[in-house]
């Protein structure tokens, strides 16, 4: 090539070709470069907002309903406020929080059904694995509650390992339901031992413990 362009006359003519034949789709390369860049930035600014519009009602969420008692008004606008969530931030994490919340509100009102219902939907559309095992645990804790103690031992199989402590305690629960005291008691330790190594108490097992234990020598 450099052969071949023996002067600056050839040099120009060949830059003027190349420019005619070119030219053309190189502008449009740019075009649709500096397009997807703007729609890049875009997208990144409505994403910004959006999760800024699901922080500032998640936020209202917890407002209502860390009030000590929350009356019927209180309950009826935070069910609104998680149905938007749903609505127009159904991916974002702070609707699966706001369904943990949901739970809540309805085990307050001795709603087990419509607790069960929110928790499940954590399980089935978190992909979050720390909020899914939050969401086992309480489910079991509420299958424990309506006496269907195998669905809550199905869910205890694989906390994650902050819940651990806290799942072969509700495990315990399951089995001492079932009568299967000797299990109950090996939860129950278990409970206990990883309670003390994680640093993070699990209140009653020692009661519970010693229920068992009398119940067995009795």
């Amino acid at each position: 090539m450099a052969e071949e362009l023996r002067s600056e006359e050839e040099q120009l003519e060949a830059i003027k070709r190349w420019w005619s034949e070119n030219g053309k789709s190189l502008i449009a390369g740019v075009v649709l470069a500096g397009a997807g860049v703007f729609a890049f930035k875009a997208w990144q600014n409505y994403d910004a907002s959006q999760s800024e519009a699901a922080s500032v009602r998640y936020q209202q969420l917890i407002s209502l309903v860390s009030q000590p008692k929350l009356e019927d008004a209180g309950v009826k606008q935070a069910r609104t406020l998680i149905g938007e969530l749903e609505s127009e931030h159904g991916d974002s994490l702070y609707t699966q929080m706001a369904h943990l919340l949901d739970a809540s509100m309805s085990v307050k009102a001795n709603d087990l059904d419509a607790a069960a219902t929110a928790l499940q939907s954590v399980i089935d559309n978190s992909d979050d694995s720390y909020l899914q095992g939050l969401a086992s645990l309480r489910l079991a804790r509420i299958n424990v509650e309506r006496g269907d103690n195998d669905a809550a031992l199905a869910l205890l199989k694989s906390p994650p390992a902050p819940l651990a402590a806290q799942a072969a305690a509700v495990r315990g629960d399951a089995l001492a339901a079932q009568d299967k005291r000797d299990e109950a008691i090996a939860a129950y330790q278990q409970a206990s031992t990883l309670s003390q190594e994680s640093g993070q108490p699990v209140y009653g097992l020692d009661l519970k413990l010693a229920d068992l234990a009398a119940e067995s020598s009795s």
